[in-house]
């Protein structure tokens, strides 16, 4: 008997409005993966990413969004406010998780798993550990993560990426 292969489809968080809500629901697309924060300096990217799904969502493209504050205190509001920021100011439409840990013992299982099949560079010294907001996964249509970026790399320099898997 064969074990099947781990993906995120296992997984399952709360929305921000308190839903809850399993990866599952999107089995068959590509999904861009990201931990957020409402007072970074790469906020900004939160128009980039809406941007990216905009114009590949018909072809099968999410976004998901997951606010974390473990990175200089950088996403301090409720839920609430939260949605509300990300709505008024960069019109955010893809779907925004509740606040979640992406770093040690309370880290959210699916960052585990992220981390676990994506380390990133330079993973021996720094154990996968996510190294700030804005950090992206990339996972194709079966579930698999192919690939993360850190929070430097522009989300529409992952275009091409995305293209290739949609």
């Amino acid at each position: 008997m064969q074990v099947p292969e781990a993906t995120v489809y296992q997984f399952s968080a709360e929305l921000l409005d308190g839903t809850p809500a399993t990866l599952e629901a999107f089995r068959g697309t590509v999904l861009l993966i990201v931990n957020t924060a409402s007072e970074c300096g790469f906020t900004p990217q939160y128009a980039g990413l809406e941007n990216l799904y905009q114009a590949y969502k018909h072809r099968g493209l999410v976004v998901l969004g997951f606010p974390c504050n473990q990175f200089g205190h950088q996403e301090p509001g409720s839920a609430t406010e939260i949605g509300a920021f990300c709505e008024k100011n960069y019109g955010v439409t893809f779907p925004m998780f509740a606040k979640v840990e992406v770093n040690g013992e309370d880290a959210h299982p699916l960052y585990k798993f992220l981390k676990q099949n994506k380390p990133g560079a330079l993973a021996f010294l720094s154990g996968g550990k996510i190294r700030w907001n804005f950090t992206k996964f990339l996972v194709d249509r079966n579930g698999r993560v192919v690939a993360r970026f850190g929070s430097t790399t522009a989300p529409k320099s992952i275009a091409p990426h995305i293209e290739k898997l949609l």
